[in-house]
């Protein structure tokens, strides 16, 4: 097969390509084995990246981690391996270009799958363009997280909240992402409740301003101390205690919060319904009185 003008123009191209030894640059994989990866760099030798030259991060692997037709950026260690290959390192490059695309991440809030490789004192260990970032315990989860080892080895999702190149600090959190969702799943199910509706709960909590009850599904609801009883109150615990099984309407919906009343279903139960007694007289009474009728009327 005959050579066409375009591969003639990209040798001519490569041959006035200058690579220097420091020089970061941009190739796309081409081959990948148990110890090194192999880089085109439109250049008229290819790449190598050693293993260890690769990542810092110690869960990566590189039959997994690396596949042909990826591109990426490295810096060039030697200009020849002695087989007349360029040595490149992107472990190197990383410490370069990552703190850029770190800030980046930050800046635009993008949740990132990252594996934890490590545990430390407060919190675990994740990478991040081939950085190491730390996550703080408390940002782990929504709640308090008790055994840290039980998240080892398992990825989460988080988002960059520090990226600090002189210091070399990044710090990583999931504890935004899960609250974000967790509103959302909490907006679906309000809006499958309707103004009106009664049913039962729980007090889960009490306030000088009102009772917070959980109705189920995940869902809670403010009785406002006005809405508890019908007498007036100085706090919901001279009525209510927690753990308390209650009875609540749905009195208001705004905002994805719910408003409830104990107070309206005790208004209505309250409110005597008097029904107009109609006494109807048995047959026989109705034939006399019906006689007695016919009888004072006389007949020409």
């Amino acid at each position: 097969m005959s050579e066409s003008m375009d591969d003639y123009a990209k040798e001519l191209e490569a041959s006035f390509k200058v690579i220097r030894e420091g020089d970061i640059v941009t190739g796309t994989v081409i081959g990948v084995s148990e110890t090194e990866v192999n880089v085109d760099l439109d250049y008229y030798t290819e790449g190598i990246i050693k293993l260890e030259d690769y990542s810092s991060d110690p869960s990566f692997s590189i039959k997994e981690d690396v596949h042909i037709g990826d591109t990426i950026s490295a810096t060039v260690v030697r200009k020849d391996d002695g087989e007349g290959h360029i040595l490149l390192s992107k472990k190197e490059a990383n410490e370069v270009l990552a703190w850029d695309e770190l800030k980046k991440l930050m800046d635009e809030e993008i949740a990132i799958p990252v594996k934890i490789t490590e545990i430390v004192k407060s919190g675990v260990v994740g990478f991040v363009e081939g950085i190491r970032g730390f996550i703080p315990a408390s940002k782990l989860s929504l709640n308090y997280v008790e055994d840290l080892d039980e998240w080892l080895g398992k990825t989460i999702l988080v988002r960059v909240i520090t990226a600090d190149e002189e210091d070399q600090k990044l710090v990583l959190s999931a504890r935004e992402i899960l609250r974000e969702e967790a509103e959302k799943e909490r907006a679906n199910k309000v809006s499958t409740m309707q103004v009106g509706l009664v049913t039962e709960g729980v007090v889960e909590s009490l306030q000088p301003y009102g009772a917070f009850v959980n109705i189920g599904n995940g869902l809670s609801g403010l009785v406002h101390i006005s809405q508890i009883c019908e007498k007036r109150i100085k706090h919901p615990k001279s009525e209510l205690s927690v753990g308390q099984h209650v009875k609540v309407k749905i009195i208001e919906i705004k905002e994805g919060k719910l408003s409830l009343s104990m107070k309206a279903l005790q208004d209505v139960t309250a409110t005597d319904i008097e029904e107009e007694v109609v006494e109807i007289p048995e047959a026989e009474e109705v034939t006399t009185s019906l006689g007695s009728l016919f009888a004072n009327i006389k007949l020409d």
